[in-house]
């Protein structure tokens, strides 16, 4: 009967936020004892903050992180640790083994030692870990790979660089060319404002013109159509008149002159014997004045 009563008091999820709660306060410890364990490495004190889900879970990822590195880097130490002591085993056997068959190095020469240290700071170098010959020759090789790859990674750039000096003169030219333009069009902005004033003005003369030439054109236009001009009189039919007036002309003027020539006569047919036999007379007296003169330069002369 308690159980039920339990049950139907506690609200739903009780155990769900207990659960809840009780993962919240380990990581919210977890978090509080690595903070110390890194403040206490340097020799200070934790600062007082306030604990929130975000912080903590913030902190705590923080924690997982930095505690999985520091034991990888422990296992990492550890490794070289061993590897240490192999190596100092290894050496002093190999130091041994020369002391008994009298290579120490305290009993070889100086070039000797000089030559070892050299070869293994190459060696080093080379990053290689024995000093065999052919561990030389391959580093040696590879080396030479690396030389040509750069030289020709150096050659691909000075070839880019070129290009790009080029691109970069041409771009200095242009630049220099636009800046001379733009001097020159600043200079001509003085000349072109006042040639745009004049013409203004006189597209001002010439839109009033226009006005004029549009009144004039009306009134033509009145009186064309009060005289009874059609459009059948045309500027080509005038031509063709013109030219057939012309025609006419050639044609009568012959008729004309010989016209002229009768009007000189009397109408009546005895003046006109008169007038005849008179200019007979004149002709006659012209022929004897000739004659007296060329009778009186001949006797002159003689």
């Amino acid at each position: 009967m308690s159980d039920i009563i339990s049950g139907v008091i506690d609200p739903p999820g009780t155990e769900a936020s207990a659960a809840k709660s009780g993962t919240d306060a380990s990581r919210i410890a977890e978090v509080k004892a690595w903070l110390a364990s890194q403040f206490d490495a340097v020799g200070k004190e934790v600062p007082e903050f306030e604990y929130t889900p975000r912080s903590v879970s913030h902190l705590y990822n923080l924690a997982s992180v930095s505690q999985a590195k520091t034991q990888a880097a422990s296992i990492v130490a550890n490794d070289f640790r061993q590897k240490a002591s192999e190596y100092r085993s290894q050496a002093a056997r190999i130091r041994e083994i020369l002391e008994n068959g009298g290579l120490a190095q305290e009993s070889l020469p100086s070039n000797v030692v000089a030559s070892a240290q050299v070869l293994a700071n190459v060696a080093n170098l080379l990053n290689i870990r024995d000093t065999e010959l052919s561990s030389f020759l391959v580093a040696m090789g590879d080396i030479s790979l690396r030389k040509i790859g750069v030289e020709e990674k150096r050659a691909k750039v000075q070839k880019e660089s070129k290009i790009l000096l080029d691109y970069t003169r041409k771009a200095i030219a242009r630049l220099t060319y636009l800046k001379r333009t733009l001097a020159q069009l600043e200079d001509e902005i003085a000349p072109c404002e006042a040639q745009m004033a004049n013409w203004k003005t006189n597209l001002q003369v010439m839109g009033s013109k226009e006005r004029q030439y549009l009144q004039q054109y009306s009134n033509y236009k009145a009186l064309l159509n009060r005289v009874g001009y059609t459009p059948e009189i045309s500027h080509g039919l005038l031509v063709e008149m013109a030219e057939h007036r012309k025609e006419l002309e050639k044609k009568t003027k012959p008729i004309l002159e010989t016209l002229r020539s009768y009007q000189d006569l009397p109408p009546d047919k005895a003046l006109a014997a008169l007038a005849i036999e008179d200019k007979k007379r004149q002709y006659a007296a012209a022929e004897k004045y000739l004659e007296d003169v060329l009778h009186s330069a001949l006797s002159t002369s003689d």
